[in-house]
């Protein structure tokens, strides 16, 4: 379980951290190297937990 959440995590860590940093882009206030830089630390903490949501429930929906 934890070798499919790690490249789950090779996936969805940086899409998140792409989405995130899109919307710095586009909100005028957060367009500064912190925000961007905040952004994309935020993707890659909460890429973990996300994975691992999906590994359980990818776990959960497998049972035929």
């Amino acid at each position: 379980m934890l070798k499919l959440a790690a490249v789950l995590y090779v996936i969805v860590a940086p899409t998140l951290m792409g989405v995130l940093v899109a919307i710095t882009l586009v909100v005028p206030a957060l367009y500064n190297g912190p925000g961007i830089a905040s952004a994309a630390i935020l993707g890659a903490v909460l890429g973990a937990p996300a994975s691992w949501f999906l590994v359980k429930a990818m776990k959960d929906a497998h049972v035929a």
